[in-house]
């Protein structure tokens, strides 16, 4: 039985390390995490700022999508956190992590899970690049 940690919506960094941390049990034998990382360019062009921003139900989302992933694979846990707000270049936007008692279904259940997050998650990217344009990018 799988069971998710964590799965919200922040307006605070975070860091791989901080859902790293909450699957961690001594019967795995894998952990994989990923962060999603804010870029310095977007489509050939250099962003100078971006600021997310999330539906009232980003949250219940969110716990929805984690738990759907933990009962298609059979991992031990998973944790998974948005962020919201204004973020700097090089600042976490999505991190998650999945332990398992094998490394090819934690793989594919973190893979999974930020696919589906990617797909699902009720939140916006407002983008503004250096030349002084911008623009909004559904992330669901």
């Amino acid at each position: 039985m799988s069971d998710v940690r964590r799965a919200d919506v922040v307006d605070a960094p975070m860091t791989v390390r901080d859902v790293a941390s909450l699957v961690a049990d001594a019967g795995a034998g894998a952990v994989v995490t990923f962060s999603g990382d804010v870029r310095d360019h977007d489509g050939g062009r250099s962003v100078a700022r971006l600021e997310y921003e999330g539906h009232p139900t980003a949250a219940t989302v969110l716990a929805q999508v984690a738990q759907a992933v933990a009962e298609r694979h059979e991992v031990i846990a998973i944790a998974v956190m948005h962020r919201v707000g204004p973020l700097a270049i090089g600042d976490a936007a999505l991190v998650a992590a999945v332990s398992a008692v094998h490394r090819k279904e934690a793989f594919a259940a973190c893979a999974d899970l930020v696919d589906e997050v990617k797909h699902q998650l009720p939140v916006w990217k407002h983008q503004v690049f250096t030349d002084g344009t911008d623009e909004w990018v559904n992330c669901a």
